[in-house]
């Protein structure tokens, strides 16, 4: 069974590092946050000026004042600060994130990325993920396999407006785990009861399959 979008959250938090910084991009990468294992100290970065994001908040604990890239209410951990965006932008341009989590409308199996627009559709802009794929030392990406017509989003090459050039390291998606390689998409985990058939048949770009695939243990 496919993963939901919890637990391609859930799944992606595995990859945390005690010490890290960390940029959550708008949709599901916002999730990861509610799943920082309890035993790390890591640093949630938001473009639009915060540092020190916690999980989302309880009802009672709504602030509408604290919000992140994707305008959600957010709690503010102990130490937490808020800041302008010049100075956010500043963080990132200057290669102080470690990781960036991002969602994408494509990936290519050489690691380009597509996810700030669709040609003929109006986009408030492309925010901050042009300046976060050129500075953050690791990329990945969390996404639906397939859109919504079943064609899959993982490509051999982008058919959509460019975000970054080769610069995604991993892909988290509903399906599996996939490491990019110069040989294509390596698959290293595939999502509980979905078979190894089935993500080849949904995959566009040149698929490998790791000697020691598993499943994925959330």
């Amino acid at each position: 069974m496919a993963l939901d979008k919890n637990q391609i959250a859930q799944r992606i938090a595995q990859e945390l590092k005690d010490g890290m910084y960390v940029n959550l991009g708008i949709g599901i990468p916002t999730l990861v946050a509610n799943y920082v294992p309890e035993d790390i100290e890591i640093e949630l970065q938001s473009e639009n000026g915060m540092l020190g994001i916690g999980p989302f908040p309880s009802e009672a604990e709504v602030d509408a004042d604290l919000i992140n890239a994707g305008k959600q209410t957010v709690t503010l951990r102990k130490g937490g600060s808020y800041f302008d965006s010049a100075l956010s932008f500043g963080m990132i341009r200057a290669g102080r994130v470690d990781l960036t989590v991002l969602g994408a409308m494509e990936v290519a199996d050489n690691g380009d990325i597509a996810n700030w627009k669709v040609p003929g559709k109006m986009v408030k802009g492309m925010g901050g993920a042009m300046d976060l794929v050129a500075s953050a030392k690791n990329i990945i990406v969390a996404m639906q396999h397939t859109d919504k017509a079943g064609n899959s989003k993982l490509l051999s090459a982008c058919t959509l407006p460019i975000t970054g050039l080769k610069c995604v390291k991993k892909i988290v998606s509903d399906l599996g785990v996939f490491e990019v390689t110069p040989e294509g998409f390596l698959l290293t985990e595939y999502a509980p009861g979905v078979s190894i058939e089935e993500i080849k048949s949904k995959t566009a770009g040149r698929l490998v399959i790791s000697d020691q695939v598993k499943e994925i243990s959330l």
